[in-house]
C-alpha cells in the first residue's frame, strides 16, 4: 500500500515523533492530519507543509474530539492510517515513598488514560472510519500504528505507571490486530527506546551521553527521523502485523 493520495492522521503530531512522521508521510505524498493540543507548533508545521496539512486540535482522551479529528481527515480525502504518538504527561513515584507513604492513585490513572487508554480511543475510532473503505485487491483498507515504549518490558525504578501503561498498549495489539484483521484493518506497535526529542534534548549534552553510554550500537540516542521512517514503512509494507518492534539501538534499560 502506498501513501500517495491516502490521509494520515497523527496523534501527538507536534511533538518529536509525531513531526517526524507527519513530515515522513507528507514526503511521500499523503495529506496528513495533525492531531495535538500544541497550537502554535502545530498550526506552524502546517503551515509548513502546505495545503495538504491541518491542524486539528484534538484531545485523544475525549470521545468527540478524537471523532472530530477523524472527521477532519476523512475531508481530505481515504482516510487510511493513524499514527497514535502522542504524549504530554508523566509521572516519577516508586510504589512506596521513602517516607513511607504509597504512591499516588491520581499520578497512575492520569498516566494510564493518557497512554493507554487515550490510544484505545484513537484505535477504536480511527479503526472503524477505516473499515468504511474500499478493500484493494489484498483485501486492505489500512492500517494504525501504535506508540508503547521499552519501558513496557523493563521500566525503570519509579516508571511504574509508565511502564503499565505501555505494557497495556503492547497487550492490546495482537487482540486488535485479530479483531480487526477480517476488515482488513492492520495494527503494528513500535516501543522505541532513549530517543532525541526536543523534551530530552531539554536536560543537557552531559545527560545525553550518560543516556547514550547504555546503549550498544549505536552508540547514541534515537533520532526522530528513525521512528518516522519505520512508521513510514510499517504503513506500506502490508505484511507487518500484530507485532510490537523495539526501536533502540539493541539498548535494554537498568534499575536506574
Amino acid at each position: 500500500m502506498t501513501l500517495a493520495d491516502s490521509v494520515v492522521l497523527v496523534t501527538g503530531g507536534a511533538g518529536g515523533l509525531g513531526e517526524a512522521v507527519v513530515r515522513e508521510v507528507a514526503a511521500a505524498g499523503a495529506a496528513v492530519v495533525i492531531a495535538d493540543l500544541a497550537d502554535e507548533k502545530a498550526e506552524k508545521l502546517a503551515a509548513d507543509l502546505g495545503v495538504k496539512a491541518k491542524y486539528v486540535r484534538t484531545d485523544v482522551t475525549d470521545e468527540d474530539s478524537v471523532r472530530n479529528a477523524v472527521a477532519e481527515a476523512g475531508k481530505l480525502g481515504t482516510f487510511r492510517y493513524a499514527v497514535v504518538a502522542h504524549g504530554g504527561f508523566g509521572v516519577a513515584e516508586k510504589v512506596v515513598g521513602k517516607d513511607g507513604s504509597p504512591a499516588s492513585l491520581q499520578g497512575f490513572t492520569k498516566t494510564i488514560d493518557l497512554y493507554l487508554t487515550g490510544t484505545y480511543n484513537v484505535l477504536r475510532i480511527a479503526a472503524a472510519a477505516i473499515a468504511g473503505n474500499e478493500p484493494d485487491e489484498d483485501g486492505q483498507r489500512g492500517a494504525i500504528v501504535a506508540t508503547a515504549s521499552i519501558a513496557a518490558f523493563e521500566g525503570q525504578i519509579g516508571q511504574i505507571a509508565y511502564s503499565a501503561a505501555k505494557a497495556g498498549v503492547v497487550g492490546m495489539t495482537i487482540v486488535a490486530a485479530r479483531d480487526l484483521g477480517s476488515l482488513g484493518v492492520r495494527v503494528v506497535t513500535i516501543a522505541p527506546g532513549t530517543m532525541r526529542t526536543p523534551i530530552m534534548e531539554s536536560v543537557g549534552e552531559q545527560a545525553l551521553a550518560k543516556f547514550a553510554a547504555n546503549i550498544p550500537n549505536p552508540r547514541r540516542l534515537g533520532k526522530p527521523e528513525e521512528y518516522g521512517a519505520l512508521a513510514r514503512h510499517i504503513l506500506e509494507n502490508a505484511y507487518l502485523n500484530g507485532e510490537t518492534i523495539r526501536l533502540d539501538g539493541a539498548q535494554r534499560f537498568t534499575p536506574r
